[in-house]
């Protein structure tokens, strides 16, 4: 992984000597910490930290806390780390010390206020752009990272489907799947579940549902190997399909695939999201690709479960080669309920490089109660 986040830093100040800045400064959190990790190869789980880069290659972590800054100094040595009580404070002076410099910050919608709003003394620049490119568009080593991801992702959801059961909570079924995956060295693993019928609207955290016959069970699962995340959507039924299941299966994974026929280099994120909602619109279902009803039609993978480009009608990001996505056409469905959908890939040349493998089917699990 540390020769990963030596090429991440090699091309971050390539980036910056193209900009003609001469410092950088990184925000993260446990939320959101793709920015900051990029710079400093540190996931952040408590407090807020910021990361400093100089044009020179020097790279300051700075935390507000003091485990975090225990942990930062065994897993990432290679780099600088300063436990500041007053982070803003403490990054401010160092920034006011390069004197007169080209310094930018990002991402600029999550700055602190208290950084954010000596902007005008300090002259940052909005570096959000610059570094969005950088973690949508991604080295040979971070795309293999992602396929590495993606194989535990197929894997993970064979055991999420093989535990489903009759009489089953949804926080135990959850827990078998974290039990896995964490025996695997996954770091992380954002997920989120919906379990029953045309009452489910949505995926959430476990609500200690239990499942029984006939139910939906959708799930997201997106483990994360050495900082990169790969997602995987699939509904599966608890016993046999009925005809509404299996013919709304069909126009989500018609939906699915044309999404996926669009991805090539030079369309946008608007072309794709498009694709898939076509198919809503010709079985008249439109209403249910507004956002009323679902948030994306897909989005970026990487540092981050869910980073640019999002995929939506509105976002016309133009698709590069070596970008890692997921399209998934995630909507309520009036008839059955809420139903998911999805697979993730690398983008190239000749069309989407598939990373997961999972068949693209409505799984069906016996009706089995599950044993104590």
């Amino acid at each position: 992984m540390a020769m990963i986040g030596e090429i991440r830093k090699k091309r971050l100040i390539e980036a910056m000597l193209e900009a003609g800045l001469d410092g950088l400064v990184l925000y993260g959190n446990a939320w959101q910490n793709d920015y900051l990790r990029y710079a400093a190869d540190f996931g952040i789980l408590e407090g807020e930290g910021l990361v400093v880069v100089t044009r020179d290659g020097d790279v300051t972590l700075y935390l507000d806390d003091e485990l975090e800054g225990e942990r930062a100094a065994v897993e990432c040595p290679e780099v600088k780390t300063v436990v500041a009580g007053d982070l803003i404070g403490t990054v401010s002076g160092v920034i006011a010390r390069l004197g007169n410099s080209r310094i930018a910050a990002g991402p600029k919608r999550h700055l602190p206020y208290g950084l954010a709003a000596q902007r005008g003394d300090l002259h940052f620049e909005d570096a959000t752009a610059l570094v969005d490119r950088l973690l949508m568009v991604k080295s040979t080593d971070e795309l293999n990272a992602v396929r590495s991801a993606a194989r535990l992702a197929d894997e993970g959801y064979t055991v999420f489907r093989n535990a489903a059961a009759v009489g089953k909570k949804d926080y135990e079924l959850i827990a078998e799947i974290e039990s896995f995956f964490r025996n695997e060295g996954v770091d992380d693993n954002f997920m989120i579940i919906g379990v029953g019928g045309p009452e489910v609207r949505g995926m959430a955290p476990p609500l200690g549902k239990i499942l029984k016959p006939g139910d939906l069970v959708t799930t997201e699962l997106t483990p994360c190997v050495n900082g990169y995340y790969v997602q995987i959507c699939r509904t599966l039924v608890i016993g046999e399909p009925n005809e509404a299941q299996r013919k709304v299966f069909g126009i989500y994974n018609d939906a699915l695939e044309a999404g996926l026929a669009v991805v090539r280099p030079g369309v946008t994120a608007a072309d794709i999201a498009r694709a898939e909602n076509d198919i809503f619109r010709a079985h008249g279902l439109g209403e249910y690709v507004t956002s009323e009803y679902t948030r994306v039609r897909g989005h970026g993978l990487g540092l981050f479960p869910d980073t640019k480009p999002h995929i939506l009608e509105d976002v016309n990001t133009v698709i590069e080669e070596g970008m890692s996505m997921i399209v998934h056409p995630n909507t309520y469905n009036p008839e059955i309920g809420y139903f998911v959908h999805g697979d993730s890939l690398i983008v190239r040349a000749d069309g989407p490089e598939i990373l997961t493998r999972t068949p693209r089917e409505l799984f069906s699990v016996g009706a089995r109660r599950a044993t104590a």
